[in-house]
Formats: structure tokens, C-alpha cells, sequence
């Protein structure tokens, strides 16, 4: 490993932890690159985890990590008070990698074919927000008809973020699986919906097809919002990973315990 590019908030607190990096970085024999790199560094809180891996196209052959001047930071590794350990962890190998898969998305109009890559979820809604209509399949056979707000799809990674906001399960981030969270479904004599998530392994394939009224999607993938004119059907499936970098003591139970219930 030789070649860093860093990934920066535009904050005073980011930019000045990004310099001192930089510094320990080039001391530590590594080069701070803009191309080419096989090391990505987030500096800033979650979005700009989101970003980093984003702007790198996901890259599969790059290692990614964060460090924390952000509030929550889960998807970040390092505390800003850990980066020289970081940094010699770095030096000597002494560190774990974990591969994490990302969620592929396939969006079929009666015009066209458009693909994206989300590496937490992707939130299907109506698009003028009123009550949508879904049928969910999976590899073919009818999960249900779904009727409410809107679905969430998510990775494994990616249960922590949005998707527990709705009531989903939190899922190890290494156990790739695709997570299916209904959003404020109905429930009363003329609808039957279910009301929790629908865990799944990651050879599964999801296809979410509008019905009756609902015509024009509304998609978020990791944010950002997309509308689609006369879709006939979103399918979700697993089929890449990347690999982040953990310090040696890394612990996905205590990192839930200090994030989110200290």
C-alpha cells in the first residue's frame, strides 16, 4: 500500500485533522495522490464515508476507511485521538479487512434500463408521495402486495443507517444480506401487509413492480433522490463487495453499544 487520497468535509475541523494526516501520512513513507490511489481515507462523519466510496465507484481493488469529525460516525473507523495508531497499524499490517457488499440496482421504464450501485439503501415511494402500490418478488415468487408509504431495501452495512430509523433489524455488517423494510404499511379489512422486515441472503434477487395507480417512482439511493416516469419493475440484488479497513480490536457488538445505546 502506497498511495492515499484523502476525502474531506469543508469544515474547519476536517480540514485541519486532513493537513495533520497528510503530514503523518508522508512521514510514514506514503504518498497522497488524487488518481491511482489503493487506500481511501474519509475525514468527516458518515456522508462523507457515503461520498468517499461513491466518488471511487466503488472500487473493489481499494481499501476504505473513515476517520470521525462528524457526530455519529458508525461507518467511520478512527477517532481522531487514534490516528497515530491508525497510522501504524498502517506500517506494520497490524490490522483486519472486512469485505462489505453493496446493493445493485436495476431500474426497467418503458423507455429505458438505468443501473446504480448503493452502498446502504435504496427507498422506493411514489413519486407525488401518496399511497404506493408494489408487488415484491423475490427470484420470482410473490412476497406480498405491498401497500403504504414505501419500501427500503438495504445491505447488511447499510441497517444501521435509514433503515433502522423504520423499524429494521440491525444485521452484521459482514453477513451480506439484502433487508426489505416496508415504510408505514397498511393495515385494515380491504389490506393485509407485513409489518416487519424480511431478511434475505445476498443471492436473492428483489423485484419491486408498481401497480395500479402507482405508475412514477421516487427512488433515494443512498440520498439522492431520483425520479422515474412509467417504471415496470426495480430489481435489487448483491453481486460486489469492497473492503474496509478495521483496527485489530475492531467489535461490530460494542460499536452498536457505544453508538447507539450509551
Amino acid at each position: 500500500m502506497e498511495n492515499v487520497r484523502l476525502f474531506v468535509n469543508n469544515n474547519d475541523e476536517s480540514r485541519y485533522v486532513a493537513s495533520k494526516v497528510a503530514e503523518k501520512l508522508q512521514e510514514a513513507g506514503l504518498s497522497i495522490v488524487e488518481n491511482n490511489y489503493d487506500l481511501a481515507i474519509a475525514i468527516g462523519g458518515d456522508g462523507a464515508f457515503l461520498r468517499m466510496v461513491k466518488n471511487a465507484n466503488f472500487n473493489e481493488e481499494c481499501l476504505y476507511v473513515g476517520i470521525n469529525t462528524g457526530t455519529l460516525g458508525f461507518a467511520q473507523e478512527v477517532n481522531v485521538d487514534e490516528i497515530d495508531s491508525f497510522i501504524s497499524a498502517l506500517q506494520t499490517n497490524d490490522y483486519k479487512v472486512e469485505q462489505i457488499g453493496v446493493e445493485e440496482i436495476v431500474i426497467s421504464t418503458k423507455d429505458s434500463s438505468s443501473r446504480h450501485v448503493a452502498l446502504n439503501e435504496v427507498v422506493v415511494r411514489d413519486s407525488n408521495l401518496n399511497t404506493a402500490n408494489l408487488d415484491i418478488e423475490v427470484d420470482g415468487q410473490l412476497l406480498e402486495r405491498f401497500v403504504g408509504d414505501g419500501l427500503l431495501v438495504s445491505t447488511s452495512f447499510g441497517s444501521t443507517a435509514y433503515n433502522l430509523s423504520y423499524g429494521g433489524s440491525i444485521v452484521y455488517n459482514t453477513f451480506h444480506t439484502l433487508q426489505v423494510t416496508p415504510i408505514a404499511p397498511l393495515n385494515n379489512r380491504s389490506y393485509r401487509n407485513l409489518l416487519n422486515s424480511v431478511i434475505l441472503p445476498s443471492d436473492k434477487e428483489i423485484t419491486i413492480r408498481p401497480t395500479g395507480r402507482t405508475k412514477d417512482l421516487m427512488l433515494s439511493i443512498d440520498g439522492d433522490n431520483i425520479i422515474y416516469p412509467k417504471v415496470e419493475k426495480l430489481s435489487v440484488f448483491q453481486q460486489r463487495e469492497i473492503s474496509v479497513f478495521r483496527m485489530k480490536e475492531y467489535n461490530f457488538v460494542k460499536k452498536i453499544n457505544d453508538k447507539f445505546v450509551r
